[in-house]
């Protein structure tokens, strides 16, 4: 056989074409970037994160065909006689005259990818999108495809085909962000001028990410210009932000730095009131990264993000929580087939808690911090296998709280013992071109977490009941885990237009958020996996049909979605926290399953464009000693989900954009009856989750008018009105005794948005 194949493959002698795609205006690379050959209708490649390709062909004379959306085409004649290289500068087409909402740069990916529930959003189409305020939001954005649900107002959090909010992998430049949200989940920490490229797995993770069972957000940020300096900004009625980029060596390194800050806190000093005047109310962002190309096979890129959140009420308490993330890669081309990208990471989440009351003052700390190491390889092994490859190690350390206070103060002080953690893994995945037809994308990640010491580790029964406990020295191994993760889809073409998927996935997830609450709190209560909570694990399959139509202007698929969950953390009922004290004796666990159906309709290209999503689903949770161990609905179970998204070019200068999303209401547990007992209503509770909030409905309005155009200098105003027809969604419902009649109960719906106009100037230098 070998022989044979070496005979055949001297008679066939195979040559490699590599390079890099960047725009030219900008040195930018591009993500996704499709290059094929013109004779060889089945050839091609795209680009990968840094903008590298790698296409391998028989010898002869070729056109090379290279293109990315927004940009204008390029064909390039090659002749593949030995192994090339080709750098690619594509140029932003100004002249076009349509909108387009496609963040794809091969109009027919969503075909031919045997990747499953993958969504990768072009910035313009974000920047299209009305959102509350008029900030750009990468977050609200993918809370309007099907798969993802919101729970309503004041919540960045989001939740993908049945899993939790913390059961989503956030990345910013491969550092994890563990919590996404300003200002209580009215706005997300990324700031959209700084953003290069957004990409969510929803319907199964590719191995090279893990660590998480629902989902993978993946956002890159800019590099900088490496051509010419650049100031972009924008001021609006409660943000304002500012970007600057340039080159520090001309086609060789480049900066950017991008800031955002709101000043609520501006106008409170302006109030008439006393109590106000005294408020903190405010967020800030910090983006920044530098890289450095030392030759063609060589870049150092560094980048970091700083954001802090600032609330409180002067001599009363005050909040402040924030994320500190940093980022050194270095990328190392070997030779033509083979791509190396290192990575040293860093990720900080901590928030602070005052109180300033007399008698009662107080500081409450916490943070999780991580430090990472990551070795990820690419092997362009022939025109028909892509090889993924690489290991990767993270050293955990939570610290739960540890509360301060005075000598006069009331308060007790209290530290909780520090948790300390290393995970690790390995993965192997190929993306293997069978036939013209048939694609299969396998591959496993085998993953290992180990709970360390120093300290001490309890042990509980079922019914939480203090079995043992036992002291473990600095670096003591308390528990390991060890799960291989097994991940494959397939994609068979029926013709051009059309493709039918099939894909089956495992992820596990040894970092758990304890919360009680559907919209977040920075103090939410992180934990490891112990000797008493187990690794989460999920497996889920789908099934998809994806099709396009009139030349792949309209984009259409279905996918139907199968996952069960495993290990699945909740509070038992009653239970009894007193300062995040042995907070493990205080948990239940169960098991989880979740189901659905999803319709994406989408049309790409023209003046009017824009998608529907829906989505039919189920998401259940059961756990031992609530209601009586059945099944129920999970919070944030939402039976039907539809979401309209429409953007007009009006003409050169005007664009219009709309947003409409309609939701089934979160299930919640309401009191089905009371009784009194001096003089105190007590209210009986039925079966969690057993009741449904109101449905949610909105409707967003934008418009953005471009200012005329100048040789260096370009300015536009965005203005949007958030639930234009003033429907009042519930935040929250609480229930009293009804003034009038005391034997009644009352309802009481809290709102947090009505109708809420936003203007943005913009501007680019």
């Amino acid at each position: 056989m070998f022989v044979c194949l070496a005979g055949v493959a001297h008679a066939q002698k195979n040559y490699t074409i590599s390079g890099t795609v960047k725009d030219a205006a900008t040195g930018e690379t591009l993500i996704g970037a499709t290059i094929r050959l013109k004779e060889l209708p089945h050839s091609g490649a795209t680009t990968n994160s840094y903008g590298f390709f790698s296409l391998t062909a028989p010898g002869g004379n070729y056109n090379l065909v290279i293109s990315y959306v927004g940009y204008a085409m390029v064909t390039q004649p090659v002749k593949l006689s030995q192994d090339a290289q080709l750098d690619v500068l594509l140029i932003n087409d100004n002249t076009l005259q349509e909108v387009s909402v496609n963040g794809k740069a091969n109009k027919t990916e969503n075909i031919d990818n045997p990747q499953m529930g993958v969504n990768r959003l072009d910035l313009s189409q974000i920047n299209n999108v009305p959102v509350i305020f008029g900030e750009k939001d990468v977050i609200k954005t993918i809370q309007l495809l099907p798969g993802v649900k919101s729970t309503g107002d004041g919540n960045t959090g989001f939740y993908v085909r049945g899993g939790n909010s913390d059961q989503n992998l956030v990345l910013l430049d491969e550092a994890v962000v563990y919590n996404a949200s300003h200002l209580f989940g009215f706005f997300s920490t990324f700031n959209s001028d700084a953003i290069k490229d957004v990409s969510l797995y929803k319907g199964g993770m590719p191995a090279q990410y893990g660590g998480r069972e629902s989902s993978v957000l993946d956002i890159k940020m800019l590099d900088g210009n490496d051509k010419n300096f650049n100031i972009q900004g924008g001021i609006g009625l409660i943000a304002s932000r500012l970007k600057v980029e340039g080159p520090v060596v001309a086609d060789k390194s480049s900066f950017m730095i991008s800031a955002r800050r709101t000043y609520a806190d501006v106008f409170l000093k302006l109030s008439p009131d006393s109590n106000t005047r005294g408020a903190s109310l405010y967020f800030y962002d910090l983006n920044a990264k530098f890289h450095y190309r030392f030759d063609d096979k060589n870049t150092l890129y560094l980048s970091g993000y700083f954001g802090k959140d600032v609330l409180g009420l002067k001599d009363n308490f005050g909040t402040n929580w924030g994320n500190q993330t940093a980022t050194i890669r270095f990328t190392h081309i070997f030779n033509n087939k083979l791509f190396l990208n290192s990575s040293l990471i860093y990720s900080n989440y901590n928030f602070l808690i005052e109180s300033f009351t007399s008698n009662s003052d107080f500081k409450v700390r916490s943070h999780i911090r991580d430090y990472s190491l990551k070795e990820d390889f690419q092997y362009f092994a022939s025109d028909k296998n892509t090889l993924c490859f690489g290991i990767n190690g993270t050293y955990h350390s939570i610290a739960p709280g540890d509360i301060t206070s005075s000598s006069a103060s009331e308060v007790n002080p209290q530290t909780i013992q520090e948790r300390y953690g290393i995970e690790a893994a390995a993965y192997i995945s190929d993306d293997w071109k069978l036939t013209d037809k048939l694609d299969l994308l396998y591959g496993i990640r085998y993953s290992l977490f180990s709970l360390l010491g120093p300290g001490k580790f309890s042990t509980y029964s079922a019914t939480d009941v203090l079995q043992f406990y036992q002291i473990y020295a600095d670096r003591g191994i308390v528990k390991t885990y060890a799960n291989p993760e097994p991940r494959f889809s397939l994609s068979y073409k029926l013709n051009e237009q059309t493709s039918v998927k099939a894909s089956y996935n495992r992820n596990t997830q040894n970092i758990h958020l304890i919360s009680n609450s559907t919209s977040g709190s920075p103090s939410d209560l992180y934990v490891m996996s112990s000797n008493n909570i187990k690794p989460g694990v999920s497996d889920q399959v789908a099934l998809g049909y994806f099709k396009n139509l009139s030349n792949n202007q309209y984009e259409f698929s279905s996918e139907i979605y199968y996952k069960s969950m495993q290990n699945q953390i909740d509070y038992k009922n009653g239970a009894q926290l007193i300062a995040n004290q042995d907070v493990e004796s205080q948990l239940i666990y169960g098991r989880g399953r979740a189901y659905g159906l999803e319709l994406f309709f989408k049309k790409h290209y023209g003046r009017l464009n824009g998608w529907i999503g829906y989505t039919l689903s189920k998401t259940e949770n059961k756990f031992d000693g609530v209601n009586d161990g059945h099944y129920f609905a999970a919070t944030h179970d939402r039976t039907h989900d539809i979401s309209l998204v429409g953007i007009y070019k009006l003409s050169n200068r005007w664009t219009l954009s709309g947003t409409f999303v309609y939701g089934t209401g979160n299930a919640v547990t309401y009191p089905h009856g009371k009784y009194h007992i001096g003089g105190l209503t007590t209210f009986y509770y039925a079966d969690r989750n057993s009741d449904r909030m109101p449905a949610y409905h909105r409707l967003d309005l934008g418009a953005t008018f471009e200012g005329k155009a100048h040789k260096r200098f370009h300015s536009s105003w965005t203005f949007g009105l958030y639930n234009a027809y003033d429907h009042k969604n519930p935040y929250t419902i609480t229930f009293q005794d009804d003034p009038k009649n005391p034997t009644r109960t009352q309802a009481v719906m809290t709102s947090l948005f009505g109708r809420i106009p936003s203007v943005t100037y913009n501007f680019t230098y």
